[in-house]
């Protein structure tokens, strides 16, 4: 039997397309989100939809140790081991950083960064015995430059990346690792709106949850080490390779300035 994947912000878009592609694989899943109530309801829905579908849920809130922490004493309790770690699970709040409270930067690092490390060594360190292990961590194009407005966010996925390939080389032979760096994704209604304020350019590089998270799995499959889905995304991300930084930022710092947007 394979070992679990763990999914974080499976009740969401792009978290529940992944939960779909896998749960049609027959694969078992251990869930986790914010809200015990939506956890529920999905794992019932997967196991009337997939006959036969392995799925668990914890409730896990991803920015408190303490809570990751009795997410895997759960998992041991239950003796599972695990296969695969999907990371979706993040905060994009976009605002001047003096906006900030303390509570929302803190909230912001660890969602993006600190529970994606976390949750990392929790399941290699529970990987099945002679199984290479995988994990696939959702970044962001936004790692590419520096982004004024957006500068928490932008350096939270950078530092992201860097870690995950880095970990990539030192678990060389025991695990497979991908980053994907999508650009828009049209999950949420104020993410509509944000992709259709960056007109053609923003239509034409967004991506549903489900082509994301299929690209993403080959991806995986593959050991490649970053993933950026989308024709015009990657006509981008070449592109930002030939603009000196300076004028970059003053062009993301003109565009990102009229937008603000408090996730939580």
């Amino acid at each position: 039997m394979k070992g679990y994947t763990l999914i974080t912000g499976a009740c969401g878009g792009l978290g529940g397309a992944f939960v779909r592609l896998l749960a049609a694989r027959g694969e078992p899943l251990f869930l986790t989100g914010r809200s015990e109530e939506r956890l529920s309801a999905l794992a019932q829905a997967l196991r009337a939809e997939f006959a036969g579908a392995d799925v668990l849920t914890y409730a896990c809130d991803l920015t408190d140790s303490a809570a990751r922490s009795a997410l895997f004493c759960r998992a041991d309790e239950a003796g599972i081991l695990f296969s695969r770690l999907v990371y979706v699970a993040g905060v994009d709040t976009q605002m001047a950083f003096a906006s900030y409270s303390e509570e929302k930067l803190v909230l912001q690092l660890r969602a993006c960064f600190e529970g994606a490390v976390s949750l990392a060594r929790g399941v290699f360190l529970r990987r099945r015995e002679g199984e290479r292990a995988e994990f696939l961590v959702i970044g962001s194009m936004s790692a590419m430059i520096p982004m004024p407005y957006f500068a928490l966010y932008s350096a939270a996925k950078k530092g992201l990346e860097q870690f995950f390939i880095a970990l990539r080389e030192e678990w060389r032979g025991q695990a497979n690792v991908t980053v994907v760096s999508p650009g828009g994704i049209p999950t949420r209604e104020d993410i509509v709106e944000n992709i259709a304020s960056h007109g053609w350019f923003g239509r034409m590089s967004a991506l549903s949850p489900e082509e994301v998270a299929r690209r993403s799995l080959r991806a995986l499959a593959k050991n490649r080490r970053r993933l950026v889905p989308g024709f015009w995304n990657k006509v981008l991300s070449f592109c930002m390779h030939l603009v000196p930084l300076p004028l970059k930022m003053r062009v993301v710092r003109a565009i990102w300035s009229k937008t603000q947007k408090d996730a939580f």
